[in-house]
């Protein structure tokens, strides 16, 4: 099986050890460890990884577990062109070796797809806080791209080598690295293979160095970014459209479609701006994302005119049902624009 085994490591315990002699001794030969910038007192688990035949690559300094995994999958790429691709595994010992060898094998059968070692959260022994980071992850994770995925923070991943390039041009050097290249592949339209594996936690995940703010601030960044501009978007547009409806036109549907069509044209042109050199950061800024913007913005604000002044009959506030109408839009308009307006030419890519 030309499976590479790819495993970051930073400050590791004998568990490395002992997950790469396993994996040895169960077939997997092609083993490659990523020192992340360990302290030196960790080097004698490196050394004792070299002798049991794995290949040892270093960070001078800790550049995070995104940065360690391109690291290792570059290394693939350049020099082992018979290998069909890589598993990523964590250091700690949470993914057992006959896990990390049915997730190779599941890599072999569909060379095309990435596979996910997926746990079960449901039982005692998963911490608190593990078991709701990953409903939460998994629940925005769905709502940007539509794809249902039940472990959506495993480290247990098996990427093929057509998919290396694109996990080289995924943004993220650390824990964001493997939602945003998960995002990227569901996208994409690339199959996700999952294979069951147990759910190990060895002492309450101490061992972890996830940071619970810092890491999840980073894995959501972007979502989080689109959030705060559609927010002040709406604030600024809920504002105009009451002050032109409610003191200027008062009651009459044509008023309302002006009304929402001047606050919209503003709030537009900032939320543009704002998305695409703050959230989206488009690495090429062109005319043609402002025609497709204005193309997208003027479909959906016919939308949200049309139904405002179809549901004016209803007997609440004239705003509120703009709001109820712009927070359903609001959805729609985060995926094409990250798929079709601001997207990244390297995501195309398998």
């Amino acid at each position: 099986m030309e499976v590479v085994v790819l495993i970051p490591a930073l400050n590791p315990d004998d568990s490395l050890c002992k997950t790469v002699r396993e994996c040895i001794s169960l077939g997997l030969r092609h083993v490659i460890v990523v020192d992340d910038g360990s302290a030196p007192e960790y080097q004698f688990v490196f050394d004792k990884v070299l002798e049991l035949g794995a290949k040892v690559l270093r960070h001078a300094q800790n550049k995070g577990k995104g940065a360690a995994l391109k690291t290792g999958i570059q290394e693939v790429a350049q020099n082992a062109p018979e290998a069909e691709g890589v598993v990523t595994a964590d250091a700690d010992g949470q993914h057992s070796p006959s896990d990390i060898l049915a997730v190779a094998q599941a890599l072999v059968d569909h060379p095309d797809s990435l596979v996910l070692g997926v746990r079960d959260f449901s039982g005692d022994a998963v911490p608190a806080r593990s078991r709701f980071g990953n409903r939460l992850t998994a629940g925005i994770f769905f709502l940007l791209t539509g794809t249902a995925c039940s472990d959506t923070q495993t480290g247990l991943r098996g990427i093929p080598r057509a998919m290396f390039d694109a996990a080289l041009h995924t943004n993220g050097e650390r824990y964001d690295f493997e939602m945003n290249m998960l995002i990227d592949v569901a996208r994409s339209r690339h199959a996700i293979v999952s294979v069951p594996i147990q759910t190990i936690y060895l002492d309450g995940n101490v061992s972890s160095h996830f940071r619970v703010v810092r890491d999840s601030v980073l894995i959501y960044q972007q979502p989080l970014k689109y959030l705060a501009v559609a927010l002040s978007s709406f604030v600024i547009d809920l504002g105009l459209f009451a002050v032109l409806s409610g003191k200027v036109f008062v009651g009459s549907a044509a008023g309302i479609w002006f009304s929402n069509i001047a606050a919209r044209c503003v709030s537009g042109l900032y939320n543009f701006r704002m998305n695409q050199t703050w959230c989206f950061q488009a690495k090429r800024r062109t005319m043609m994302q402002f025609v497709k913007y204005v193309v997208l913005f003027v479909c959906v604000m016919l939308v949200s005119s049309a139904a405002v002044s179809l549901l004016r009959v209803l007997p609440c506030p004239l705003t509120l049902t703009k709001a109820v109408v712009d927070t359903v839009l609001f959805f729609v308009n985060y995926q094409v624009q990250k798929r079709w307006i601001f997207a990244d030419p390297q995501e195309d890519k398998p």
